[in-house]
């Protein structure tokens, strides 16, 4: 079987970390997608040699910039070839109470969390109809489906996703390309892990099953959503927040 080629934005994060790990355990050739102002991207690629991970592939550009994306997957497909996967992951937060929320704090969290799908998958999806055969996974997030009290700009934003990848679902059905999104909940990234313990004392006993997400449940969602026993799944929303909202 000829491997596939699975492209990961916002890769080097906590989330995207485990997303590209897992994919690359399941015979993906991976390529890691990262802002340029990201500094430590030698450091990462050390640590992934260090877990067993050496043929990372890197490109470089702000996600929010059509012609960032346009040159990222052209990088991508001149150094390992077509993109058969692709994970919109990379997202940001600039959390503030709506009152003292200014426009640059909702431009920013909307640019990044929501065009940057049309921006990443403008490059790959007509490719994948062509060919017959593709893979678009779009991080969402439980705050899309509940919402969340200091974050309207990101709540509308990953609602947005939810709504993109089901019109995009629709359009693509019959191409052979799968279009889903996934709704982690409170993920157990080093971020995450680096809050107040009271804090996130608190976080973990709102969570039904008294725990958060270990990056790696994502990774597999991820894993799944790719592989071909998912071919008959698309405009469809994972939920993995351990019971914290129900659809």
């Amino acid at each position: 079987m000829t491997q596939r080629v699975a492209l990961v934005t916002g890769a080097m994060g906590g989330l995207g970390t485990a997303i590209c790990q897992e994919l690359a355990k399941a015979g993906h050739k991976v390529v890691a997608a990262y802002h340029p102002q990201f500094d430590n991207k030698d450091a990462w690629l050390q640590e992934m040699a260090e877990a067993g991970f050496n043929d990372f592939v890197c490109v470089s550009g702000d996600i929010s910039s059509l012609e960032d994306c346009q040159t990222m997957v052209a990088n991508a497909e001149a150094a390992v070839g077509q993109i058969d996967v692709l994970v919109n992951n990379a997202g940001i937060t600039r959390d503030r109470m709506f009152a003292k929320m200014e426009k640059d704090g909702w431009d920013a969290v909307i640019a990044t969390n929501l065009t940057s799908l049309f921006n990443m998958t403008k490059q790959v999806s007509a490719k994948m109809s062509e060919r017959g055969w593709g893979r678009i996974i779009n991080i969402s997030s439980v705050n899309g489906l509940k919402g969340q009290a200091g974050q309207t700009n990101y709540s509308a934003a990953k609602a947005g996703v939810i709504g993109f990848t089901k019109a995009l679902a629709a359009e693509l059905a019959t191409k052979g390309v799968t279009v889903n999104a996934i709704c982690p909940g409170y993920v157990a990234t080093k971020m995450v892990m680096a809050i107040k313990p009271e804090v996130l004392q608190s976080i973990i006993d709102g969570v039904p099953m008294k725990r958060l997400a270990r990056p790696e449940e994502i990774g597999g969602a991820c894993v799944y959503l790719a592989s071909d026993i998912a071919g008959f799944m698309t405009g469809s929303t994972m939920n993995i927040c351990g019971g914290l909202y129900y659809q």
